[in-house]
C-alpha cells in the first residue's frame, strides 16, 4: 500500500499525510514500570493509531519512542523519553508529541500558543554575579539544519552534510569570533588531551538514553568541535544534535557571555544563510531540536556557584522549584556536586523568550547568593514565591 509524505510546510492545504494499517496490539511497549514524559502519554490507542505512519524520511513511531521504552526512567531527573528523527516528527506524531510537550513545558500547547524569540542582549539587567559565589558563566543552545535528517536518523552522507555546512560557515566568523574545527576523526592525541583538559571534548555517547536513541551510530565520523581563539565561543557538530552553540567564562560576567552568545548566533546563521540553508524553526515550536525538552529556544543558561550553607537547608529545593531554576552537579546531569559547588540553570526552554531565560537565571541566581549570605550570617532566609511558568 502506498505511503503518503507530509505536505511541506507553507502550503496552503494539508492533503492526507500518511497511511495508516491497523497494528496488532501485541505490539504495544510494557511501560508498566517507566517514569517519563512518553511513558505518561501514550496509550494503546495513540499507539494503534501513529505506529504506522511514517515521515517523508521514512522515521516511524517506534524509533521516536525506542529511548524511553528502553530507559523506565532516571534516578535524577524525569526525562522525556522520546526523540524526532526529523523536523517532520513534531507533526506526522503530534498526537503523542504534543501532550509530551505540554507535560515537560509546563502546560504549554503546541497547537494554540507561539514561542518568542529575543535576541536583544542589551536588555540584560544586573547581569555580573558576586564572583565569591560564581566560579564561571555559560549559555548555550542548540540548532538544526533545516532539509537534513536528526542525529538519531541521520544518513552517514547528511551527517557528513551538516558537518561541512556548518565548517564552511564557521569560517566566515571574524574578530573575536574567528578560530578553527576539530574533526574527532582527525584530531591528534596532543589535541584530543588538550580540549579534555579544557572540558570542551564531548565523548562517545555511553548514556544509554542517547545511545537506544541512535545517537552513536558511526563515531566519531563527521563530528566535531570548532572554537576562536579566546576559547569563549565553542560549537560541537554532530553531538546530540546538529548544533550545540556555547558561550562560556570564568567569573560572574552573565552579561558579556549573553552579549557573545547572542552576537555569534547571529553572525553563524546569518553565514548558513548566505550559503542557501537555514535553521528548523516554526512559531509554535520555536527552534526545532532532536529532544523536545530543547524545543523553543534550546536554551540553557547557567553558572557554577558555591552554596555550602543554602545547600544543606531543606528549603533549598522548594527556592530553586519556584525560581523555575534546575540543579546538576558541576559534571552534568549525572554527577554530584562537588565541593558544595552546584551548576544551577533554568528549567524552562519553551513558551519564554532568551531574554526572560537568562534574567531569569540571573535575578534566581542572586536571590541564592543572597541566602547564602543570610546564612552565613546567621540569619533566616524565605522561599519566594512561585514564578508564573510562561506569558500565555
Amino acid at each position: 500500500m502506498p505511503r503518503y509524505e507530509l505536505q511541506r510546510k507553507g502550503d496552503s492545504t494539508l492533503p492526507a499525510m500518511f497511511h495508516v494499517v491497523s497494528p496488532n496490539s501485541a505490539d504495544f511497549p510494557d511501560l508498566r514500570k517507566h517514569n517519563n514524559c512518553m511513558a505518561n502519554a501514550l496509550t494503546p490507542a495513540i499507539y494503534a493509531k501513529l505506529r504506522d505512519r511514517v515521515t517523508p524520511n521514512n522515521w516511524t513511531l517506534d524509533q521516536c519512542i525506542q529511548t524511553g521504552v528502553d530507559n523506565p526512567g532516571h534516578p535524577f531527573i524525569k526525562t522525556v523519553g522520546m526523540v524526532a528523527g526529523d523536523e517532520e516528527s513534531y507533526e506526522v506524531f503530534a498526537e503523542i508529541f504534543d501532550p509530551v510537550i505540554k507535560d515537560r513545558h509546563n502546560g504549554y500547547d503546541p497547537r494554540t500558543m507561539k514561542h518568542p524569540t529575543d535576541l536583544d542582549a542589551s536588555k540584560i539587567s544586573s547581569g555580573m554575579f558576586d564572583e565569591r559565589y560564581v566560579l564561571s558563566s555559560r549559555v548555550r543552545t542548540g540548532r538544526s539544519i533545516r532539509g537534513l535528517s536528526l542525529p538519531p536518523a541521520c544518513s552517514r552522507a547528511e551527517r557528513r552534510e551538516v558537518e561541512k555546512v556548518v565548517i564552511q560557515a564557521l569560517s566566515g566568523l571574524k574578530g573575536d569570533l574567528t578560530g578553527r574545527y576539530y574533526s574527532l576523526s582527525e584530531m591528534t592525541d596532543l589535541e584530543q588531551q588538550r580540549l579534555i583538559d579544557e572540558h570542551f571534548l564531548f565523548d562517545k555517547p555511553v548514556s544509554p538514553l542517547l545511545t537506544a536513541a541512535g545517537m552513536a551510530r558511526d563515531w566519531p565520523d563527521a563530528r566535531g568541535i570548532w572554537h576562536n581563539n579566546d576559547k569563549n565561543f565553542l560549537i560541537w557538530v554532530n553531538e546530540e544534535d546538529h548544533t550545540r552553540i556555547i558561550s562560556m567564562e570564568k567569573g560572574g560576567n552573565m552579561k558579556r557571555v549573553f552579549e557573545r552568545f547572542c552576537r555569534g548566533l547571529k553572525q553563524v546563521e546569518h553565514l548558513i544563510q548566505e550559503r542557501g540553508w537555514e535553521f528548523m524553526w516554526n512559531e509554535r515550536l520555536g527552534y526545532v531540536l532532536t529532544c523536545p525538552s530543547n524545543l523553543g529556544t534550546g536554551l540553557r543558561a547557567g553558572v557554577h556557584v558555591r552554596l555550602p550553607k543554602l545547600s544543606k537547608d531543606p528549603r533549598f529545593s522548594k527556592i530553586l522549584e519556584n525560581l523555575r531554576l534546575q540543579k546538576r552537579g558541576t559534571g552534568g546531569v549525572d554527577t554530584a556536586a562537588v565541593g558544595d559547588v552546584f551548576d544551577i540553570s533554568n528549567n524552562d526552554r519553551l513558551g519564554r523568550s532568551e531574554v526572560e531565560l537568562v534574567q531569569m537565571v540571573i535575578d534566581g541566581v542572586n536571590y541564592l547568593i543572597e541566602c547564602e549570605k543570610r546564612l552565613e550570617k546567621g540569619q533566616d532566609i524565605k522561599i519566594p514565591n512561585p514564578l508564573p511558568q510562561f506569558r500565555k
